[in-house]
């Protein structure tokens, strides 16, 4: 239902003098699309307005404070902390943001997070703009929201993110089988399994709330049965952005596509399950730390700050 309406029908501002004051965080992301020639430009600091990201990031705290001057009928909010990071992904030519904002109050800071990403992103135009005319802004959305009456996305409100399954194939195409432990290893993936290799598509990570969504009709569904090779619980991977650096056991794993093309109608997958989740929900990723991975695992979710730190978002 709409609320920010009266009885007359017109706008109002909703009250919100009667909820609870409570502890709540939104993240938001976004991603700018630059060429080759400019990526280079913001990577070796020669922008001749001045460091990209470092404005950027400025911009988008400060915006994500004004936002009631610039969305009408949001509430002034005590801001309690804004945390902006930047992943520069060279090969997909791509800078992508992301943005979390915290209070103490009675609504949430959705906007707040949207609007920092959004004023970053437009920052990023402008400092780059007499190098490229063409930079694209594209997939500024909201990854969670938590405290207010009911929690979005990214993590689940009923489980920790953690492994429910791993598995491997010793052939491509088919369904994979679960295993008591994987290792990952860099430019190379799941060690035993056909998907191995150099590459972005090291790791194939699906989850379980993924495979849940057709155990109506296929009740017999199984761990690897969409050939991934990390099945987890308690997190909402495909709306995860591109650039996310994952620590699952003892590797760290960075995000590198969402979804992918099936090439294959006929797959032996699709005849076994009748449906394929994995081109519209899984996602992979290349090794960045090697390590072991089992079932039980903690899924953290990291983000590599313009600074170096990595900051905890999840």
């Amino acid at each position: 239902m709409l609320t920010h309406f009266n009885d007359d029908g017109r706008a109002r501002m909703v009250d919100v003098g009667g909820k609870e004051a409570t502890l709540r965080e939104a993240v938001a992301c976004g991603s700018v699309y630059v060429n080759a020639e400019t990526f280079g430009l913001i990577a070796r600091g020669e922008i001749k307005k001045g460091d990209v990201l470092a404005v950027a990031q400025v911009a988008g705290i400060m915006a994500a404070k004004r936002t009631p001057e610039i969305i009408p009928m949001c509430h002034p909010i005590a801001i309690t902390g804004i945390d902006i990071s930047f992943s520069p992904d060279k090969e997909r030519g791509a800078i992508d943001i992301t943005a979390s904002v915290r209070c103490k109050g009675e609504t949430g800071v959705e906007m707040e997070a949207l609007t920092a990403v959004s004023a970053a992103a437009l920052t990023i135009y402008d400092m780059c703009k007499a190098a490229q005319k063409d930079i694209e802004i594209s997939n500024i959305r909201l990854l969670k929201k938590t405290g207010g009456k009911s929690d979005f996305g990214g993590i689940s409100m009923h489980s920790e993110p953690h492994v429910a399954a791993v598995c491997i194939s010793d052939k491509k195409g088919v369904i994979k089988t679960s295993v008591p432990e994987i290792f990952v290893k860099i430019d190379h993936g799941v060690v035993d399994d056909a998907h191995a290799g150099r590459g972005h598509r090291q790791v194939s990570l699906l989850a379980g709330e993924s495979v849940d969504k057709l155990r109506g009709k296929m009740p017999a569904l199984q761990a690897g049965d969409f050939a991934e090779n990390i099945l987890t619980q308690g997190i909402c991977l495909y709306a995860l952005p591109v650039g996310t650096k994952l620590r699952v056991g003892g590797a760290v794993l960075k995000v590198t596509q969402i979804g992918k093309e099936c090439h294959n109608q006929g797959c032996a997958i699709k005849k076994q399950t009748g449906d394929c989740v994995m081109p519209r929900e899984g996602i992979f990723a290349i090794v960045l730390q090697e390590g072991a991975i089992k079932p039980g695992d903690r899924i953290e979710i990291i983000t590599a700050a313009v600074t170096g730190r990595q900051d905890h978002c999840g």
